[in-house]
């Protein structure tokens, strides 16, 4: 059997096609240490990653638990504890303090987008849009995804210019999707 692709598609999308189409459809997504059932939702498979310890007290202290356990569907970027860490200095301890609930708030529904959207859908609105994809987040703004280096998965560039790679792409949950990010994208 021969496959044909589309050049500009080839380019951007062939190893995540490739890597999309050799596994196999209940091939679980391992995350932290852990399996992330898809029959699971964004919070119930996020307390069980030992990446995610920072984002998930973040969320419970944003009072976004419920809202991500609702029926969605969200695709969310996940950042993990590394990137959480790599932020300057006592900003993470000054967001989960009670008076910060807004800011923080507004960080965390900014890695949030309405609908699910793997990495093969966002490979194509890249594609449709010649090179990005503008995804407007929960929070209002907008992330920018762009194919990464070599045609190879997935960079999102925040409102102030910062960028995350998607580490981990399509970890399908029972209200949407995760894709770990290796930064904390901020908004404006």
């Amino acid at each position: 059997m021969r496959i044909h692709f589309k050049p500009r598609l080839a380019a951007i999308g062939l190893s995540v096609a490739l890597s999309a189409a050799t596994l196999p459809a209940t091939a679980q997504v391992m995350v932290g240490g852990a399996p992330m059932l898809p029959s699971k939702d964004i919070i119930d498979n996020a307390v069980n990653s030992n990446d995610h310890t920072t984002l998930v007290a973040a969320v419970k202290a944003a009072g976004l638990v419920e809202t991500l356990k609702g029926p969605g569907p969200f695709t969310v970027f996940a950042p993990t504890n590394d990137a959480f860490a790599a932020l300057p200095a006592g900003t993470v301890d000054t967001l989960l303090k009670p008076e910060n609930k807004p800011t923080l708030t507004k960080v965390l529904t900014y890695h949030v987008v309405a609908g699910k959207y793997d990495a093969a859908a966002i490979m194509k609105m890249i594609a449709d849009g010649h090179g990005m994809a503008k995804l407007k987040t929960v929070e209002g703004g907008t992330l920018t995804a762009k194919a990464g280096a070599m045609g190879k998965g997935v960079t999102v560039t925040d409102e102030k210019g910062g960028t995350a790679d998607v580490t981990i792409a399509d970890v399908v949950q029972s209200n949407g999707v995760i894709h770990v990010v290796d930064k904390v994208l901020m908004p404006k």
